[in-house]
């Protein structure tokens, strides 16, 4: 998938990237402001969940529910300085469980992420558009 688009069309996005992905953990990748929780948002919000969606930056990770009681987790690893404090808060037990893991930041933890996660790339085309590209 190689796609621009806007928030006009975000949620034919989301549902694109939900339908086209075999594994459930998406790496989001792209500069600060690029729209990764937004997109990140959509998508949970397509998978069924009921809670209010909100970067997780402080916490590193948010869970959600959905409503067909499948699990769904937020990572923000911006803050992440050391691998070290991943693996102190779990995250082997998280990328391993089959439930939704969106990543943001996933380069701050990449010596932890299975080889098979899907890398979604967005960029910056203009003040109302962007791409996304899935690999």
């Amino acid at each position: 998938m190689n796609k621009n688009y806007s928030l006009e069309n975000l949620s034919e996005v989301a549902s694109e990237v939900i339908a086209s992905v075999e594994n459930k953990i998406l790496l989001f990748y792209g500069q600060m402001g690029v729209g990764k929780t937004t997109l990140i948002k959509e998508i949970c919000k397509q998978l069924g969940v009921l809670d209010t969606i909100s970067s997780p930056t402080f916490s590193l990770v948010n869970e959600y529910q959905t409503s067909k009681k499948d699990k769904v987790f937020h990572f923000d690893f911006y803050r992440i300085t050391d691998e070290e404090e991943a693996l102190d808060m779990g995250i082997e037990d998280y990328l391993y469980n089959n439930d939704w893991c969106l990543i943001e930041w996933p380069e701050n933890i990449e010596n932890l992420l299975p080889l098979d996660a899907v890398e979604i790339y967005l960029s910056i085309l203009d003040k109302d558009k962007r791409n996304i590209q899935l690999k």
